[in-house]
């Protein structure tokens, strides 16, 4: 899979079926190639333009399924909105 077919997918939370936005930036760690971490611009935030306001970030272990258009993740109150 693509960083680019990643960035389509609308990111939705399982605990309150809340829109969290789709996935701006994905983290790797570069000495095994693993994904992190996706990155979902808060509301108002276009590629970091427009205003910066507050982020997703949520691990790859957070993350419950990666479907054909959403990704359904598990976010923990305290991932929510970090600066």
């Amino acid at each position: 899979m693509r960083i680019c077919e990643l960035k389509q997918r609308e990111v939705i939370n399982v605990k309150d079926c809340k829109r969290l936005g789709f996935v701006g930036d994905v983290d790797f760690d570069i000495s095994t190639g693993k994904m992190l971490a996706i990155i979902v611009p808060g509301p108002g935030c276009v590629w970091g333009f427009l205003g910066r306001e507050k982020e997703y970030i949520i691990p790859f272990c957070d993350i419950c399924q990666i479907g054909d258009d959403i990704i359904l993740v598990r976010l923990k109150e305290e991932r929510e909105k970090k600066e």
